[in-house]
């Protein structure tokens, strides 16, 4: 398993609108194949940067998802509301806190 953090700025007049879609998707997201868990964080000091966590069991599975029509269509949207290039890294979990 491995993890995927996404970081994401928007422009704030877009952060409702973010915010309903990710409502609207995140279930769909978590249901991806090989999907475990899909987290959203708001940075506590600048409120336009969010971050999404998403654990997947392999490689495949994130690129399978990236590669579908859902991505495909939430990326689309989600990107018009950015004020700065996201940022994304893939990093193996090395120490569990439970």
């Amino acid at each position: 398993m491995f993890v995927r953090i996404v970081k994401m700025s928007f422009h704030s007049k877009h952060i409702n609108e973010f915010l309903i879609l990710f409502e609207e998707k995140k279930e769909f997201i978590r249901n991806s194949d090989g999907c475990q868990l899909l987290e959203l964080y708001q940075d506590k000091t600048n409120q336009e940067i969010f971050f999404t966590y998403s654990y997947w069991e392999n490689q495949s599975d994130l690129e399978n998802y990236r590669n579908s029509s859902l991505f495909k269509s939430v990326w689309a949207e989600t990107k018009t509301f950015f004020n700065d290039k996201p940022e994304a890294w893939s990093v193996d979990k090395k120490v569990s806190l439970q």
